[in-house]
């Protein structure tokens, strides 16, 4: 019977924004309420199976995103939120270090908290945990730590965003850059709007790119070696992302088969100065 229920209220819920036209602006964050709600009160009967069929859903989803977007628009996205993703790691990292040290915590969980904080969230801890040989249980407190966020962000950005008036590409930078994992960026640009979904989900996916150089600095410098082990650098590239890229170029050389949507790339940075230092929202 539970097992009944619990199809009954996933297809129910599934059917919710199409029955209640609201719901479409806050489905990501309705999802991840919900979530939370049946997990404690009811709990999940095909746990076993979600937990196996979760994340290949979520790359399908992005590849899937690809096939709607044009190569080189993906591409001026990623260049534009360079220096910003570039210094948000840098950022995010070197305070995530100083902090993990002030409250005494386990070297490798100080690491997989600030490399899944500064990157892509679950993606980065998932290729940084083998080359640091994390434990079981750091590993778990990591993806717990930014998992909460994620849940936090992806409520609480849209509201902020518009709060502060950010136009649309503004916050799809900053959602970006700000909120850890690739499905709560989607989730929170989603329901700010089609523009803000676009370019977050392309500079995210740009960001995550520095899972490599970020991996082999963990690797040489930050985990421990046994005397006489050899320095050896073991990566693991989140298979969507290149995906994303072979969906993009498809439509883009392929028009035919795929009408791709033209990507809103700003012709410069979200944020500009002028000569008085002011900023100037455009």
């Amino acid at each position: 019977m539970k097992k009944i229920i619990f199809i009954f209220l996933a297809i129910a819920f599934f059917a919710l924004p199409w029955l209640w036209s609201p719901a479409k602006d806050w489905a990501p964050g309705l999802a991840v309420l919900a979530g939370i709600l049946f997990s404690v009160i009811w709990g999940n009967p095909y746990s076993e199976y979600t937990s196996k069929i979760t994340s290949p859903l979520l790359g399908a989803t992005i590849v899937g995103m690809g096939f709607g977007m044009n190569l080189i628009d993906v591409l001026h996205a990623g260049a534009n939120g360079f220096f910003y993703t570039l210094i948000g790691i840098i950022m995010g990292i070197g305070f995530g270090v100083l902090a993990g040290k002030l409250l005494a915590l386990p070297k490798n969980a100080i690491y997989l908290v600030s490399v899944g904080t500064s990157i892509c969230g679950g993606s980065a801890i998932a290729a940084a945990a083998p080359v640091l040989k994390a434990k079981s249980h750091e590993i778990a407190m990591a993806s717990a730590t930014v998992f909460t966020l994620n849940a936090i962000a992806l409520w609480i950005f849209p509201i902020i965003g518009q709060y502060l008036g950010f136009s649309q590409h503004q916050f799809g930078y900053w959602a970006a850059l700000g909120i850890h994992d690739t499905s709560s960026v989607v989730g929170a640009t989603m329901a700010y709007g089609e523009e803000a979904l676009g370019i977050g989900t392309t500079v995210k996916l740009a960001r995550a790119l520095w899972i490599v150089p970020v991996t082999l600095f963990l690797s040489w410098f930050i985990a421990d070696k046994e005397d006489g082990e050899k320095k050896t650098f073991k990566l693991k590239i989140p298979w969507f992302i290149p995906c994303f890229i072979a969906a993009a170029a498809i439509v883009t050389w392929l028009p035919a088969l795929f009408p791709a949507k033209k990507l809103p790339v700003p012709k410069q940075s979200p944020f500009s100065l002028d000569n008085t230092n002011t900023i100037h929202y455009p």
